[in-house]
Order: structure tokens, then sequence, then C-alpha cells
């Protein structure tokens, strides 16, 4: 079964190589990727899955950060004015542009995930003759969305991988689910996913990523450390204007409010029982110089080792803000923007998935585990297959890359696609078979 997946991976390798190009070129931000799920639903149906996707695979309490409505309409008649399927397209309005494709194989057996996620980061792409896809004409199209992370790839990748299951479909046992999920950057898109209950069958979940720390093709970590749960969440604070100089009695001042926040918020204490983290990354307010300024706004993140000291870090936030806010006399509204689990691999599974490596011998370089350095929501998948009694790993496959991950400059060795698709190939067959 390895040689038979690997000459897959192989006769494959050009067709993931044009479909990345063509990905990349046409890169889409979080919730706004309906060129590129669309794509995906019509090849996941073409290969004989069942697709399902837009409000069957997204629930809408849980999206976090989603565009406005008029900025979404604008991404969907893009994205068919750049030759997506209108009647995809429609189906995922609203931002909800997740995608599930499954198939179910002829014997009993368990139900295995792939996660893949296939969102653009929010930048412009560098135009210098020195960025291969600038230079050889697949640099991204569209206004400051550029693939900058290497979903183009782990798009292609999963494609790909689907392409190879679904050839072996009467050698294989139980149900794949192939589950594309949006909005990764700014992790906003697998709680909505995961709270649509699209893993509660699940026995097995695998995630991947491209590059991150391993920077050398060949290169694989089986096991992958360093998840940190976080939330984000924007904070609004409003008072009341006044002139500066006539009544300055009178107004309330959002921004002092805003301030004594970001100071107060770094003072939480650290949790004695693992990582914790906390940050004001922007602050904004004001409306002139003589203006008691009514309105402000801070951006902030918490994270921590695992949810629950995530959880301590932000409450003690929340409560930092509202008190804030009281103290000025402002009121305050907040919204969650982003979130992720925090997770670990199940060791059974990452020495499945090594093993698989070890006979393909495509990725000789095996790193006993990589490190992802901070919050990667698929641990969202994770945590609640863990939960149900499940098990759950992360795959880092190495490449070198041209920049680091979120630079203009960004781009990775292309030569990674083979491995990479015979491994996670490989690694499901393995759970397909052997159960």
């Amino acid at each position: 079964m390895d040689d038979q997946i690997i000459k897959a991976a192989e006769s494959l390798k050009q067709k993931t190589i044009a479909r990345r190009r063509d990905l990349h070129k046409h890169a889409e931000v979080a919730w706004t990727e309906f060129r590129t799920a669309a794509y995906v639903a019509q090849t996941l149906t073409d290969l004989g899955y069942e697709v399902s996707a837009g409000a069957e695979v997204i629930d809408e309490a849980s999206m976090m950060g989603v565009p406005s409505p008029a900025e979404l309409e604008k991404h969907m008649l893009r994205a068919v004015e750049q030759g997506a399927d209108k009647a995809w397209v429609e189906k995922m309005a609203g931002g909800k542009t997740g995608v599930v494709g499954v198939m179910k194989f002829a014997k009993p057996g368990p139900t295995v995930a792939l996660r893949v996620d296939m969102d653009a980061n929010d930048l412009p792409e560098a135009t210098e003759e020195k960025h291969r896809p600038f230079k050889e004409g697949f640099a991204s199209i569209n206004k400051n969305a550029m693939h900058a992370c290497g979903h183009d790839g782990h798009t292609s990748i999963g494609l790909a991988v689907a392409e190879v299951l679904a050839g072996m479909k009467d050698q294989l046992a139980g149900t794949i689910k192939m589950i594309f999920q949006p909005a990764e950057e700014g992790v906003r898109g697998a709680k909505a996913m995961m709270a649509k209950g699209v893993v509660d069958d699940v026995q097995y979940v695998v995630g991947m990523h491209l590059g991150v720390n391993l920077r050398k093709t060949g290169q694989v970590a089986c096991r992958t450390d360093g998840f940190l749960a976080t939330t984000k969440l924007d904070a609004t604070f409003t008072g009341v204007p006044a002139h500066a100089g006539a009544a300055p009695e009178t107004g309330k001042n959002a921004i002092l409010a805003a301030c004594t926040a970001t100071l107060n918020l770094h003072a939480i204490s650290r949790h004695s029982q693992g990582i914790s983290r906390i940050n004001v990354g922007v602050i904004e307010g004001g409306s002139g110089r003589n203006v008691i300024p009514a309105n402000a706004v801070i951006k902030v993140e918490t994270r921590g080792i695992n949810s629950e000291i995530n959880e301590y870090v932000y409450n003690e936030a929340v409560r930092i803000i509202e008190a804030s806010a009281l103290m000025q006399g402002c009121t305050v509204t907040m919204k969650l923007m982003g979130g992720a689990a925090g997770c670990d691999n199940d060791p059974e599974l990452v020495a499945r998935i090594r093993k698989v490596a070890e006979r393909q011998k495509l990725l000789p370089d095996i790193i006993p585990a990589g490190n992802i350095g901070g919050s990667e929501d698929c641990a969202y998948f994770m945590e609640r297959v863990q939960q149900k009694g499940g098990q759950a790993a992360f795959v880092m496959i190495g490449t070198e890359l041209a920049a680091g991950h979120h630079d203009g400059f960004f781009d990775f060795n292309e030569d990674a696609f083979v491995p990479a698709i015979a491994l996670m190939s490989g690694a499901a067959a393995d759970l397909l078979t052997q159960g």
C-alpha cells in the first residue's frame, strides 16, 4: 500500500503545483474564501465525496471577527468574477466558507478526519523580481491578500490526499472526513465548525502545517508542541465628549479608561501552573486635541498553555476592562474576535504516523517534535475529539522558505508536496485499514 500511495502522490505533483499557484494568485482572507471554498467543494464532489458547506458546517453564533455584510458581498461578487461557481458561493453567503467532504468505505471502521486551512493573510505581496511568485506570474491579484503562511499549499495537499484516498476506496474501511476550514489566521474559523459538530463522530483527527520551524525539505515532526490557548477581543469604551478648555468636568474620558485598562491588564498575575500571556496590541481613540475623547478601542489577546489558564487570564482581563470603564464613568462593550484551544498530541497516534514516515522513506529526517510557537485553531478540533475519547495529532512538514511566515516575500519549496501528500494519505490509510 505504501508503494501505491507514493506512486499516486508522485503522479499528482504537477497538478498540485498548478493548483497551489492558482490559489496563490487568487488569495482570499478569513471568511471571504468564496472562490477557494467553491473550488474545493466542486473538486471533492467530482471525486465522489458527499460534500457539505456553508451553514451545514458553520455555526453562525460561533463565528468571530467576520467582515461586514457589504464587505462579504463584495468578495462574493469578486469570487464569481474570478471563476467560482455561483451556486457554491451563494451557499456560503455570510462568510460561511467551510467545506467538509465525507467518503464512506465498504467495510466498517473508524471515522478519520484530516483538517486543512484555506485562508490567506491580509497583507500586500512583494512585487520584486527576487520574489518567485511575482517573477513567475502567480503573485496575488487581490489587494491586501497574500498566501504568506502556506495555506495555499495546505489546500492543494488536502485535495491531492482526497484524490489518493478516493482511488483506494475498495481497499479502505470506515469513513474519511476532509475538513477544509476558513479563517485560521486570527484563529477564528475552527470553533465555528467544531460547534456545528463536524468532529463529534471522529475517532482520529490529524492536522498539518508546512514550514514553521522545520526549514528543510525531508524533515518531519509527527508531533507538534507549543499550542497556546488564546482569546482575541476588542473592547470599545464610550464616554462623554466635552470642550477640553471650557468644560472639561462635564466630559468622561474614554482614552483614560482605555489607558487604565491597558496598564492594569499587563499587571495580571502570571499563572503558577504554566505559561500565560496578555498583550494590548492596539489602542485608538479621540477626535481632536481640544475635545475630551468620547470613544476609544483596545485590541487585546490572552494566551495560556492550556484552555484553563487562558480562561483565567481572559476572565481577569474582562474584570479589569469593566472596572477601568467604571472608574472613568464610561461604558464598555467587548467583542470576541478570535480564539483557539490548548491541547497536546496523543502519543499512540504520533507513533503510528511516525511508522508511516519511516516506511515511506520520503521524509528521512524525523524530528522528535516541532514547536508551533503560538496558537493554532486546529486545536479546537483536536481537543473536541480527545474529549470524546478519540486521538489527535498535528504534523509539521519541512520545506525551505524564501522568507518567514506572514512576510510579503514568503514562498516555499514545492518539492515538499509529494512527501506531504504521501505521508498524510499514508497516515489516513493506515488508520482506515487498521482502525
